[in-house]
């Protein structure tokens, strides 16, 4: 397991990558009318969701590096990306109960409820998948440390 730890992040990235590809797709098809595709896309970003979430937790329970953001970067980049990390860590609390609402509704085809709730789930997803991302690239990819 120790040998596996290291590639997590990467792992994490393309799986929210993955999930905000999902999620503009079942966007596009329910604009579309493509109810059926909605609402298979919709279970997949959800299914990718669960699965980054399970990895994201294994990571940090396996794991005490804490990686922090190096010093380097000029103070805007720095500013910057603990914006959108402590805006990315808020938002991301409140996914999982605003995902697995819209969900319910929508099993449960009480379709007011799941279109008004969903019209607060789905920016807040997309912005959390996004941001995660970002996060992901300007800790590991843009500003490694030296």
């Amino acid at each position: 397991m120790d040998q596996i730890i290291p590639f997590f992040p990467h792992v994490n990235a393309s799986l929210n990558t993955l999930a905000m590809v999902l999620l503009i797709a079942g966007w596009v098809a329910v604009k579309r009318r493509r109810i059926k595709s909605h609402r298979n896309l919709m279970i997949g970003s959800f299914a990718v969701s669960v699965v980054f979430l399970a990895c994201y937790l294994v990571y940090h329970f396996n794991t005490t590096m804490l990686k922090r953001f190096p010093d380097y970067p000029p103070d805007l980049v720095r500013i910057t990306y603990f914006f959108v990390l402590t805006s990315h860590t808020i938002l991301a609390a409140a996914v999982p109960f605003l995902a697995v609402g819209t969900l319910y509704f929508a099993w449960r085809t009480q379709w007011s409820r799941h279109v008004r709730i969903a019209r607060w789930t789905f920016p807040i997803w997309l912005y959390v998948s996004i941001t995660g991302v970002i996060v992901y690239l300007m800790l590991y990819q843009f500003y490694p440390p030296r």
